[in-house]
């Protein structure tokens, strides 16, 4: 692979000239053909554009210099990501990228980040995150594998579900129980799994609209190094918090709502709803509710920009924007009629649209990261001093 070009100071540069460049870039690179997909695609369908990124110093823009990254202010990670989605950018193998990468960064070893970053950037170390479990869920403190230490080893036993991607992935980043004598989260470790030994069987889960982009991961006598540990021991749950955090607000964004909401104009201008005095009026409402959504992100987003940080309050964003984003799609099932019903791209006057799939996805926005009504528990008893 050809190494990154050397490191530019783009903090050197005003957020306004610096999302002008950023906007170049996408355009000239992001490949024509994966642009605004309606599903996740697979590894070998955008590792190209994942290696492109990574060529020209562009695959992780928060990241220190030092490590491969950009070096970018917080103020420019979000233009950078507000560019990156307005291009309509494929979503590549990012675990690595915006979860693990990070926290390596931050409380990882040395001799961690010496073996396990720059295989990040290769796109040769492929990441998936090994939180959920049956019955460990949005309670995620209940979760069952267990790894006990053998030698200079952690030997593992349990199963994770809900994994995105991690048929292509071939490595995991993952909660395991250490410690079953103390209270549930202060037992919990976080440990990196190489996936290619045996004792690793990854199941595709087809989801409701027909793809396989989740999975149930079994792991039996599964074996990492001690030196895999990330943190102490028994201390992975001040690690998982922190990655839920940052789930929680890139979940935020409004880019679904916005593109759902493309969407529905298109269906609405070919199948001439927008005759249709009652429809618009339900049109100007859903465009003023993404609006609102798009308004409170810009709200954190400015928090972040200014180098500030914020607590329990960002439960509020998820809901807002997956909540947003799923009206948006059910008014456009509605307005779709007949059609709304069908799987796949279907012709409306001459327009190829898939109707129903923006519908299905947006059923999980309210669920991943922590579900709606965990979010609005977190709110009630840490933001509003209510009993949950």
């Amino acid at each position: 692979m050809t190494p990154s070009p050397a490191p530019r100071d783009w903090n050197a540069l005003g957020d306004d000239e610096f999302r002008r460049l950023a906007a170049e870039f996408f355009e000239q690179h992001v490949p024509r053909h994966l642009r605004f997909l309606s599903r996740r695609p697979r590894w070998a369908e955008v590792r190209e554009w994942y290696l492109t990124l990574s060529r020209h110093g562009w695959l992780v823009p928060a990241w220190p210099v030092e490590h491969g990254g950009m070096g970018l202010t917080q103020s420019k990670v979000l233009v950078y990501m507000e560019e990156l989605e307005r291009s309509g950018a494929p979503r590549v193998m990012d675990q690595g990228l915006m979860n693990l990468g990070p926290v390596l960064i931050a409380r990882g070893t040395d001799e961690q980040r010496r073996r396990f970053l720059p295989q990040i950037l290769s796109g040769e170390h492929l990441w998936c995150q090994g939180y959920s479990e049956p019955n460990a869920g949005s309670d995620l403190a209940s979760l069952r594998t267990e790894a006990r230490i053998e030698g200079n080893e952690f030997v593992i036993n349990g199963q994770k579900i809900w994994t995105s991607v991690a048929f292509d992935a071939n490595h995991m980043f993952a909660l395991v129980r250490t410690d079953k004598t103390v209270k549930k989260q202060a037992g919990i470790s976080f440990v990196m799994i190489d996936m290619r030994q045996p004792g690793v069987t990854v199941r595709p889960i087809r989801n409701i609209a027909g793809h396989e982009e989740l999975c149930e991961v079994f792991l039996d006598d599964v074996r990492a190094p001690l030196d895999n540990l990330v943190g102490a021991l028994n201390q992975g749950w001040q690690v998982a918090k922190t990655l839920l955090g940052f789930e929680r607000i890139w979940s935020g964004s409004p880019r679904q709502s916005t593109l759902a909401l493309l969407r529905l104009r298109q269906l609405a201008q070919a199948s001439g709803k927008m005759g249709d005095p009652v429809f618009r009026d339900r049109l100007a409402q859903i465009t003023m509710d993404v609006l609102d959504a798009g308004a409170a992100y810009e709200r954190f987003a400015q928090i972040m920009r200014t180098g500030g940080s914020f607590g329990f309050e960002v439960s509020m964003l998820k809901i807002w924007a997956t909540e947003t984003c799923q009206r948006v799609t059910e008014l456009m099932v509605e307005a779709a009629g007949d059609l709304g019903g069908l799987g796949g791209e279907v012709d409306v006057a001459g327009q190829d649209i898939d109707i129903l799939y923006p519908f299905l996805d947006c059923r999980a926005f309210t669920i991943y990261g922590g579900s709606s009504q965990v979010q609005r528990n977190i709110l009630v008893k840490n933001v509003l001093d209510l009993p949950a």
